[in-house]
């Protein structure tokens, strides 16, 4: 049995229905991770989310969908309200006075260690010993007065350089004032 050629319209029809198909899923598993999420749902947020066009989420087969999760919502929320699950204004304020008392505590022990970690160190340095310190006083004092030297060498080298360049430029003056002299002699001749 022989099967007709498909036509490059056949295709291009297979690949939309395909892609349409795949943007469709996409839609759908965004909705459920929406609702999972407790994210608002809207056709714009589903639309923007899912990172199709608008169009889509009020298509046939998917806006079905999208108010479903919407009435959904809605009636979680008015369930919520009317439960008393949302915290009053004395729960929060009582909340929010833990939270400070918490936060003093917690800020007097960071002092609390703070000042025993600067005793410690204090303690380490004392046993560090002059000694030591001296011998690296000393070496950091050595090491400044190799720089010191290098530098005032570097700067002699520098100075040097800029003379013989004053001097090449002189030169070079005098000579393009020679050349120039000739060059005059010459048209004269």
């Amino acid at each position: 049995m022989s099967k007709e050629p498909r036509t490059s319209g056949d295709v291009l029809r297979q690949s939309r229905k395909k892609d349409s198909q795949t943007k469709r899923a996409k839609v759908l598993a965004t909705l459920d991770a929406m609702k999972a999420g407790g994210e608002t749902v809207s056709f714009n947020s589903v639309a923007r989310t899912a990172g199709v066009s608008r169009w889509l989420v009020y298509a046939e087969g998917v806006r079905e969908h999208v108010e479903a999760a919407m009435k959904s919502q809605t009636k979680s929320e008015r369930r919520t309200k009317q439960a008393g699950r949302e915290p009053s204004a004395a729960s929060l304020a009582t909340d929010l006075a833990l939270i400070r008392e918490e936060n003093k505590a917690l800020r007097e022990e960071r002092d609390r260690l703070k000042k025993a970690i600067q005793r410690s160190l204090g303690a380490q340095l004392d046993q560090a010993g002059t000694k030591e310190l001296t011998e690296r006083v000393n070496e950091l004092l050595t090491a400044v007065e190799r720089l010191a030297v290098e530098r005032d060498e570097i700067r002699a080298d520098r100075d040097d350089l800029k003379a013989r360049l004053a001097e090449a430029e002189d030169d070079l003056a005098a000579a393009r004032e020679a050349g120039k002299r000739m060059l005059k002699q010459i048209n004269r001749v």
